[in-house]
């Protein structure tokens, strides 16, 4: 089920949204340190991890599904955003280079399609970062939060997940250590639990983060074979001819 563009705006402008924005923030750039000349499409409600990219990438695109509704960004620019079906991408085949997935996988009814079209998109070789609430962690067993809604993953249901589309997991990293709760103290300490957690207790961060790749050999088969199954109809005047 998803979650409206509203809810997600409004966690994201409080005091723990900010040190989720943070923290998830830093280990997406960890995983894309450069994307000069890259077109980026943030699917799912991405807006808040996408403004660091803007000035650096060749086009940034925020793609929020009609579902969830859409909000405008940049706020202090001319609007990226746009409201479409997330299984029919109003992007041609093989144009973007990068898609970041946030608070889209989880939500989704079904996954299939919408990793389908993430596929046919995505450039030969392209990049796909998938975030999603971690099974095991304390965020995803508390609605108060995005990360407590839909389906949660372990890193290896995620990578499983990714496999199946005819993607090629790289790199799986985890964060958001700090609980869900709304204490200053505890959000003033993030940096140093998010710290204490890489290092010890990585089983139980709120959200799992992994980097594949597009698989072209085998994804261009898989199409194909999609291909050949569809039927075409001829005109009985055009076929008598």
């Amino acid at each position: 089920m998803w979650m409206d563009a509203v809810d997600l705006r409004d966690f994201y402008a409080s005091g723990l949204g900010r040190v989720a924005r943070r923290m998830i923030g830093r280990r997406i750039r960890a995983l894309w340190p450069d994307v000069r000349g890259s077109n980026i499409l943030g699917l799912g409600y991405a807006a808040p991890f996408l403004g660091v990219f803007r000035a650096e990438a060749l086009r940034v695109t925020a793609l929020m599904p009609a579902a969830q509704g859409v909000m405008h960004w940049p706020s202090d620019a001319p609007n990226l955003a746009l409201l479409a079906d997330e299984t029919a991408l109003p992007f041609a085949d093989r144009s973007l280079d990068r898609i970041l997935l946030v608070h889209a996988l989880e939500c989704a009814e079904h996954t299939q399609p919408l990793m389908r079209e993430i596929w046919r998109v995505l450039a030969d070789g392209g990049r796909l970062i998938v975030i999603a609430p971690n099974r095991r962690g304390l965020w995803a067993q508390l609605e108060r939060t995005p990360f407590g809604h839909g389906r949660p993953y372990t890193p290896s249901q995620l990578s499983r997940t990714l496999r199946d589309a005819l993607f090629t997991p790289y790199r799986s990293v985890t964060a958001l250590y700090i609980p869900p709760i709304r204490s200053r103290m505890l959000l003033s300490s993030a940096g140093a639990l998010e710290e204490i957690g890489q290092r010890w207790f990585t089983s139980f961060a709120g959200v799992v983060l992994c980097e594949a790749a597009k698989q072209v050999f085998a994804g261009e088969l898989g199409w194909k074979a999609a291909k050949h199954e569809h039927r075409v109809y001829v005109p009985v005047s055009a076929a008598l001819r």
